[in-house]
């Protein structure tokens, strides 16, 4: 029987995408690992690869078409000895669209009792006391996975009970792996979420209780709307949840660059014609060794528990022409500023071509946000979380200062720490961007 192969989840937080692409065409054949086709996700354009040998029999989304669910057929494969006829057949429906949020088996037990809820009026809706086959312990039954992803999650200690599959029949695909490997077993949620998520479902809101929506008034002036992308609704659902969430204070601090901008003018004349470094390189390269100076600094906070990160893992704001992105130095305190200049120039380029990995974007411990090569000054950025600090960096430029005793001109820049009060302490952020401002003030310590 011919199978569908269907719009992937290629992120957590992915419910529909954008088919950018169709690699291969009708009457293709294909074996399992060949590239079908470029999806857009919401932070990246990724390709989609065959689970199944077969031949294209039909295309059914055009390239370009945007919105496209997940789990919806977009072409059908017809399996060996199969013919255009077999189309004509039916084949079975795909599984539901899982959900954004991941539900790990072992975060809550089967027989977890569910409370009711109630409803204005006495109404009460009773919510059943076991959990749906999904997030049951692992079952007894067969595994249905893709070569590559048994290899991937075998290298990853992954186990593939837990995860939910996207391609053809419930099938787990190397997509699916990547997406568990980025959440980190971050998305365990309790019995009273999964209560509150089968009430959401199972209950809609009787129209008396729905506020009306006003009209907007017309006011004459002539407007375009220009519908969201995909990646501006991911970056105002976040930043939102985080000033209405975190609890943010911040401490700036005046450095002073002139040592630095020498080290670095030195770097680059030695090599000439080849890799330049830039200021914002020291600041990663600085921030990372403060991280591994105050280890206390490098956590974020949970319900329960601080999480204490073993690395500094520092995410880098770049701006797309279709959003931010902030691909991540993994480990830098344990690399050198060539290093990390040649691996942020990689990663910035990639993400300006929407042609990064999820790894590549998703987790970090610590944020940079450089604003300075657009003049500003100084600024307030916002926490991403669930990350518990952001540098904020303005531009050096020439300002009065007091040596000695005595008024001089010299090369500032302002640095704004925006910290999350509930696991850093004002003293601890100062302290830390005190340990930041020492690094680039003696540019030597951070080549060492």
């Amino acid at each position: 029987m011919p199978i569908q192969i269907l719009m992937p989840a290629l992120s957590p937080t992915m419910t529909e995408g954008t088919l950018a692409k169709w690699i291969v065409k009708e009457g293709d054949t294909v074996a399992a690992g060949d590239l079908l086709a470029e999806i857009e996700t919401d932070k990246a354009t990724m390709e989609l690869e065959a689970v199944d040998e077969g031949v294209i029999g039909k295309i059914l989304v055009a390239a370009g078409t945007a919105g496209v669910a997940v789990n919806a057929p977009i072409a059908v494969l017809l399996e060996d000895g199969e013919d255009a006829s077999a189309l004509s057949v039916s084949p079975p429906a795909p599984a539901p669209a899982p959900k954004p949020v991941p539900i790990v088996a072992a975060a809550v037990p089967a027989s977890a009792p569910l409370s009711n809820f109630a409803l204005p009026g006495g109404i009460n809706i009773p919510v059943p006391n076991t959990l749906p086959s999904s997030v049951s312990s692992a079952s007894a039954q067969r595994v249905f996975a893709s070569p590559l992803a048994r290899r991937i999650a075998a290298e990853a200690e992954i186990d593939l009970n837990t995860i939910t599959g996207t391609g053809p029949r419930g099938r787990i695909v190397k997509a699916d792996i990547e997406a568990a490997k980025a959440s980190g077993g971050d998305d365990e949620i309790d019995a009273d979420l999964l209560a509150a998520m089968a009430f959401a479902a199972a209950v809609k809101a009787p129209p008396s209780m729905k506020a009306p929506s006003a009209p907007e008034p017309d006011y004459g002036t002539p407007f375009a709307e220009v519908p969201h992308s995909s990646i501006r609704k991911v970056i105002a659902r976040r930043l939102t949840e985080s000033k209405q969430t975190v609890p943010h204070f911040y401490v700036t601090m005046d450095v002073l660059l002139d040592d630095l901008l020498a080290l670095r003018q030195q770097i680059n004349t030695r090599e000439s014609g080849g890799q330049k470094v830039s200021v914002n390189d020291f600041i990663i390269r600085a921030c990372a060794i403060a991280l591994k100076r105050m280890p206390e600094a490098n956590v974020s906070w949970k319900e329960d528990v601080m999480r204490h990160y073993q690395r500094a893992d520092v995410s880098v704001a770049v701006a797309t022409p279709t959003g931010l992105l902030t691909p991540i130095v993994r480990g830098a305190e344990g690399k050198s500023l060539g290093s990390v200049s040649e691996e942020m120039r990689d990663l910035a380029a990639r993400a300006r071509e929407g042609k990064l990995k999820p790894e590549e974007y998703q987790g970090g411990t610590f944020s940079i946000s450089n604003l300075g090569m657009f003049g500003v000054r100084e600024f307030a950025a916002i926490i991403n979380p669930p990350q518990s600090m952001l540098l904020a960096v303005g531009a050096a430029d020439q300002r009065p200062v007091v040596k000695g005793g005595a008024l001089a001109v010299a090369s500032v820049m302002s640095l704004t720490l925006s910290c999350d009060h509930r696991c850093i302490d004002g003293a601890l952020g100062a302290k830390f961007l005190g340990s930041v401002k020492s690094l680039l003030e003696d540019p030597m310590s951070i080549l060492l």
